[in-house]
């Protein structure tokens, strides 16, 4: 269903306003890449500072422009389990292949209010649902066990792992069964990720690499992993360079740098430093993005 290089897609802004046009040639370019879904309005996606409107623009406006190339999966996630349910049942109605919702955060539920959330956002619209686990943000951690009985839901289908712990493949494989989609939600280990038993990634530095990103993947779904690293060796400085700061300030620098959009983010986020951009012109060029 979802596998392969997914990028967490940059909302693109102009004068502070989310840029649709961009947006929709971002969306032509990632497909003519080779990217194998498209996942707007996550946390790369700016999702903390857009207005709800303008999150739900935003996924309308890419399921639009993919019409049916592609899935799409929505950001929907939210510390408010009434918020989750308003977005998932949107991009349910406007037609996205999945949502990804994030495990709640600041709040820090305990493994049965995760449960409890998970299950009422699962009831409310039937569209597929990728649980976001990120502990590094939301300082709440899904144990494996838990991921197990909403494995059981028909409409929880998979987890995008950010933990960076790669021995959660193999429990969650033991927790959730060997068909749950995992996804890597950390550029630097998807490699790994995949040798444990994962099947893609939903990645920032794929908004800057698409095609080394799903050449990646492609590799890895085939079982070539030698290839696979060869590629990998390309991209790590560049996953380094991103995420020296938050990674979709070094993302949004580096598509600037390739002329795909505006470096553009809104507060509290500020634009990279200048001893970051050096890292970032270097990792491009190692990656052979820019000469």
């Amino acid at each position: 269903m979802f596998k392969g290089s997914m990028p967490a897609l940059v909302t693109p802004f102009k004068d502070g306003a989310v840029d649709f046009d961009t947006l929709k040639k971002l969306v032509e370019w990632h497909i003519a890449e080779g990217s194998h879904g498209l996942v707007p309005v996550g946390t790369t996606g700016e999702s903390p500072t857009l207005t709800h409107t303008e999150h739900e623009a935003v996924i309308a406006c890419v399921v639009e422009a993919v019409a049916g190339r592609i899935p799409v999966i929505a950001g929907a996630g939210s510390n408010n389990t009434a918020e989750a349910i308003r977005f998932t049942e949107y991009a349910a109605r406007v037609g996205a292949d999945g949502a990804l919702v994030v495990t709640p955060y600041y709040n820090k539920p305990t493994q049965a209010g995760l449960i409890a959330h998970f299950t009422a956002v699962h009831d409310c619209a039937d569209i597929p649902i990728i649980i976001y686990n990120i502990p590094g943000r939301s300082v709440v951690d899904m144990l494996p066990a838990t991921m197990g009985e909403l494995a059981k839901l028909p409409r929880i289908v998979g987890v995008k792992d950010a933990t960076g712990d790669l021995a959660r493949v193999c429990y969650q494989r033991i927790t959730c069964g060997t068909d749950f989609i995992q996804v890597s939600g950390e550029d630097a280990t998807a490699h790994g990720f995949n040798a444990q038993g994962g099947i893609g990634c939903i990645s920032v530095t794929a908004n800057v690499a698409p095609k080394l990103c799903s050449q990646l993947q492609e590799a890895c779904l085939a079982g070539d992993y030698a290839k696979a690293l060869e590629i990998q060796d390309k991209l790590m400085p560049l996953h380094q360079a991103i995420f020296t700061e938050p990674g979709l300030v070094g993302a949004k620098y580096g598509m600037a740098r390739l002329g795909l959009c505006s470096e553009e983010v809104r507060l509290p986020l500020l634009p990279l430093t200048d001893a970051t951009k050096t890292k970032m012109d270097v990792a491009l060029v190692h990656a052979g993005l820019i000469s």
